[in-house]
C-alpha cells in the first residue's frame, strides 16, 4: 500500500512539474503551444478572462445575433447589433454612448436591415455592411448620410450577382474592400468615389494530376457528382495603416487561413520556416489530423491587426485565438468553448483595444474581455521592440520569458539574434540551436568559422611558410647528396 502511494506521489509531482499552474488552474482553457517538432507543450497563460458586458449591462438593452465589432482610434466601441438594425456605440468602459438605428436619406428616414459589419475611420466615419440593404452606408460622425455604395455593375460580375455585403473595410485614401456574400471570387474593391474596380486577394484553387485525369475520362453523370472546384470564401477583414488589407478565409486544409494583401492585392504574409515540415501554418491549430481531433481544421472567421507586425486570428470551431509575429511566429494560444466565463459559444469577431482583446459572441450577445497577463506582455513588449530593429533591449525581456517558461524556442532565438549582431556568434549558435532556428544557427557558424580563420591566419600563413621553407631545404638536401653520390660514382 505504500508503495503505490509513493509511485501515485511521483506520478502527481511529474505531472505539476510538465504542465505550469497558469496553463490549466487559473484559467477555463488550456493555452499552450507548437516546438519545432510540431509537438504540443503547455505555457503560461499570455491573457487571461477580465468580464464580459452584454447589451444589457452596457445599457442598450440585449443584442440580438450581433455580428461584428470595432474600436475606433478614440477607443469608442461600435457594435454591429444585426438582429436589432442597428450599430451600438460604447464609451472605453464599455457603456452607451448612443444608438445609431437611422438616418435621414433624401429628405426620408432610412434604416438598417441586419447590418453585419462595421468600420469606422480615423475621421470617424462610419462604413456600415448594410447586408439586407444590400448596400454601404457611410455615415458621418454625426449621424448624416455621406454616401452610399451599391448595386456594382461590371463585365466580371455576374449577371444575377446580389451584393450583400459582410464585411468591410477602408483605407487612407478611402477606397473600400468589401467581403460579400457568395462571393468566391475575391474581395470586392471599390474606389474613393464608390466604383467597383475589380477583385483583390484572389485564391487559386490546385488541382492534382489524377483529378484532372479522372475529370477528363469520366462520364457526364460523374463529373456532376465530384467535387466543385471553387475559390475561398472570405471571412474577416482588417487594414493597417499602411493600408494592407489582413483577409481571413475558410481553409478546409489547414495550411492558410490569413493573408496580407497590397494594394495590388498581391499576398506579401510571411510564413516562418522554424518547423521540422519547412513552413508553420498560419491557420490556427496545427497537425489536427495527428492529434485524433476529427472536428476537422480551424475555421478562422476574423483577424485584427494589433500593430509591430503582431495580428491575432480567431477560431470558430474551438473558440481559440491564435496570435502570430511580422515573421509567421507563432506566440501563443488562448480561449476555448464553453459555458464558462472566458470560453466562448458562438466567436464571431475579435478586436483589440490597447493591450486588451475583445471577441464578440454572437450567441451568448456578449462582449469578452481579455488582459495580458504577465507572460503575455513580455512576449508582446519583446516582439515590438525586435519589430523596431531594437534586438538587443529584447534580450532582457525574453529571457524573463524564459524564467516563466524555459521552452519557449523563440525567446531562445531572440537572444541569439542580439549576440549574431553583437557580433558573438559562438553564443548566437548556442541560442539558435536551444530555439531550433536551422537557418540563422548556419548564418551564425559560418561567421563564427570566419572568426577562427581570422584570428588564426597569422598562425596559418607562417605555418604554410615553414612548410613550404621545410620543403624546399629537404629539397635542396637531396640535390645535393644526390650530386655528392653520382660524384663518389665517377671516382
Amino acid at each position: 500500500m505504500r508503495k503505490i502511494w509513493v509511485i501515485t506521489a511521483i506520478i502527481l509531482i511529474t505531472v505539476s512539474e510538465c504542465v505550469p499552474a497558469l496553463a490549466v488552474s487559473s484559467v477555463p482553457y488550456h493555452t499552450y503551444n507548437y516546438d519545432y517538432w510540431g509537438y504540443i507543450y503547455y505555457t503560461p497563460a499570455a491573457y487571461i478572462p477580465a468580464g464580459n458586458v452584454s447589451g444589457t449591462g452596457a445599457g442598450s438593452g440585449p443584442f440580438n445575433n450581433p455580428q461584428d465589432i470595432f474600436v475606433a482610434d478614440d477607443r469608442r466601441i461600435y457594435v454591429a447589433d444585426t438582429g436589432n438594425n442597428r450599430i451600438v456605440v460604447l464609451n472605453e468602459r464599455m457603456k452607451l454612448e448612443r444608438i445609431i438605428d437611422s438616418f435621414e436619406n433624401s429628405g426620408k428616414t432610412d434604416a438598417f436591415n441586419a447590418p453585419h459589419g462595421i468600420f469606422v475611420t480615423s475621421d470617424n466615419k462610419l462604413y456600415i455592411a448594410d447586408t439586407n440593404n444590400f448596400r454601404i452606408v457611410v455615415l458621418n460622425e454625426d449621424g448624416t448620410l455621406n454616401r452610399i455604395i451599391s448595386n456594382p455593375t461590371s463585365e466580371v460580375l455576374p449577371e444575377d450577382f446580389v451584393f450583400a455585403p459582410l464585411k468591410v473595410v477602408t483605407d487612407y485614401a478611402e477606397r473600400v474592400y468589401v467581403v460579400a456574400k457568395n462571393m468566391f471570387q475575391g474581395i470586392m474593391a471599390f474606389d474613393e468615389n464608390g466604383n467597383f474596380t475589380g477583385f483583390i486577394g484572389t485564391i487559386k484553387v490546385t488541382i492534382s494530376t489524377y483529378e484532372k485525369i479522372w475529370r477528363r475520362f469520366s462520364t457526364k453523370k460523374q463529373r456532376e457528382k465530384q467535387i466543385q472546384f471553387i475559390p475561398t470564401e472570405f471571412t474577416g477583414l482588417d487594414i493597417d495603416d499602411d493600408g494592407f488589407v489582413y483577409a481571413t478565409n475558410i481553409d478546409a486544409d489547414g495550411k492558410q487561413s490569413v493573408r496580407k494583401l497590397n494594394p495590388k492585392g498581391q499576398d506579401v504574409i510571411k510564413k516562418s520556416t522554424r518547423n521540422v515540415t519547412g513552413e508553420i501554418p498560419l491557420s490556427g491549430d496545427m497537425y489536427w489530423r495527428l492529434s485524433g481531433d476529427y472536428s476537422g481544421a480551424s475555421r478562422i472567421v476574423d483577424v485584427v491587426y494589433r500593430g509591430s507586425g503582431i495580428y491575432s486570428i480567431l477560431d470558430f470551431t474551438r473558440g481559440r485565438i491564435f496570435t502570430y509575429d511580422d515573421e509567421g511566429n507563432l506566440l501563443y494560444i488562448f480561449g476555448g468553448r464553453g459555458s464558462q466565463e472566458g470560453t466562448f459559444k458562438n466567436p464571431v469577431a475579435i478586436e483589440a483595444d490597447g493591450d486588451r482583446i475583445l471577441v464578440l459572441d454572437s450567441y451568448r450577445g456578449e462582449i469578452m474581455t481579455f488582459v495580458e497577463t504577465r507572460y503575455g506582455n513580455l512576449i508582446n513588449e519583446a516582439v515590438k521592440l525586435r519589430y523596431d530593429g531594437d534586438e538587443a533591449s529584447a534580450v532582457e525581456l525574453w529571457k524573463q520569458v524564459l524564467e516563466l517558461d524555459s521552452n519557449y524556442e523563440l525567446a531562445y532565438v531572440g537572444i541569439g539574434k542580439s549576440y549574431l549582431a553583437a557580433g558573438e556568434n559562438k553564443k548566437a549558435m548556442e541560442y539558435f540551436r536551444l530555439g531550433m532556428d536551422r537557418e540563422y544557427y548556419s548564418i551564425a557558424y559560418k561567421r563564427y568559422r570566419d572568426d577562427i580563420l581570422e584570428d588564426n591566419l597569422g598562425y596559418i600563413f607562417t605555418g604554410i611558410v615553414v612548410l613550404v621553407l621545410a620543403r624546399f631545404v629537404f629539397s635542396l638536401v637531396r640535390k645535393i647528396k644526390a650530386a655528392n653520390g653520382r660524384k663518389r660514382a665517377v671516382t
